[in-house]
């Protein structure tokens, strides 16, 4: 177990690794950052401090390698760069500390503000519209997986594999718009929802913050009938495979009843390529919500990057690319323990 763990971190490490070089050298050459911070009307010589706060004034290897130092957890660093930067973490050492620490992504050409936490304050918000996404997507597919397979070549089968196809072939952004049109403005008042809001509002008498769930109802949906639609076609497929192997015809012929077989034996032996599909949904919801945020209006990271772009502020798009790409990683090795856990027959070695 430990063995594996170990492993499957390291080849984790391997892959931020490429994701870090590529979005450097990405973002390279998209204007002068220092321009972008301070505007047209800055002066040389703040431009120019700028510059070398930024490394700019280093070849482009030592300022990927300066880069690369930022965002690692483990870093070298000294006790002005430590003070300047804010840095948060376990420092040990002589004029040059190293250091265990929170990434440092560099600081939001338009605020001013650390681009952590920009990303940590947005962060809950995508967490919450994509955990409501795919329970959404689980409680529904499933169901409507197993019904499907278990009533195969009727209407209910037709039915589920016809809403499936369409689910699978209708944009995010598409179904976005048709959902918050229809039920955000036109049925607003039966529905009692609105177009764009987000999972806290302000009192405006008090002035104080509050919970409003209800704003969560439109881009869930939205956000979810994809991963709905793939995990019901997964569920079916896995499940006729499974109901014509043998041990469910001596489970039957013991005189087990049909929900005890279908739910209990069949569902359990089929959910390998439904976890696969959830824990790969759940991580792309986290990097996929972004049309839907904006449409909706939904404050996390997806809108912040979208924001960015529109306002060429780089360093919170890179920031977000390297985020969505770490849970990318955490959520594929979770994946590998909810194997274990569903069926017997997979060891973690």
């Amino acid at each position: 177990m430990i063995r594996y763990f170990t492993r499957r971190i390291f080849y984790g490490m391997l892959v931020m690794l490429g994701v870090v070089v590529l979005v450097f050298f990405l973002f390279q050459g998209f204007g002068d950052p220092a321009r972008l911070l301070l505007g047209q009307t800055a002066d040389a010589a703040t431009q120019e401090n700028i510059r070398k706060e930024l490394y700019l004034d280093q070849p482009t290897w030592k300022r990927f390698l300066y880069y690369l130092n930022d965002v690692s957890p483990i870093g070298v660093h000294d006790e002005k760069e430590i003070a300047s930067k804010q840095l948060k973490g376990f420092f040990f050492g002589g004029e040059s500390k190293i250091g265990i620490k929170l990434p440092y992504l560099q600081r939001s050409y338009q605020t001013r503000k650390d681009v952590w936490t920009i990303l940590m304050e947005a962060l809950p918000g995508t967490l919450l519209l994509a955990l409501a996404a795919i329970v959404i997507a689980i409680v529904l597919g499933i169901p409507l997986g197993v019904t499907a397979a278990v009533k195969k070549d009727t209407w209910m089968d037709t039915s589920a594999i016809f809403a499936s196809v369409l689910g699978i072939s209708a944009p995010s952004f598409f179904m976005g718009i048709i959902i918050g049109y229809v039920f955000g403005f036109v049925l607003s008042d039966i529905t009692g929802l609105s177009l764009i809001g987000n999972w806290f509002e302000l009192d405006e008498a008090t002035g104080e913050r509050y919970l409003s769930l209800q704003n969560l109802v439109l881009p869930a949906i939205t956000l979810g009938i994809r991963p709905l639609a793939i995990i019901t076609q997964l569920t079916r497929s896995a499940m006729l495979d499974v109901l014509n192997q043998d041990y469910i015809r001596t489970a039957y012929a013991k005189g087990l009843s049909r929900r005890v077989v279908v739910w209990k034996h069949a569902l359990r032996n089929a959910l390998n390529p439904v976890i696969t599909a959830v824990t790969g949904w759940f991580a792309e919801l986290l990097a996929g919500a972004f049309f839907v945020e904006y449409i909706f209006g939904w404050k996390g990271i997806g809108k912040v990057t979208v924001d960015a772009l529109d306002k060429l502020d780089f360093p919170v798009v890179m920031g977000s690319v390297l985020l969505t790409s770490f849970f990318f990683i955490v959520v594929n090795i979770f994946s590998d323990f909810l194997y274990a856990a569903a069926d017997p027959r997979v060891r973690i070695q």
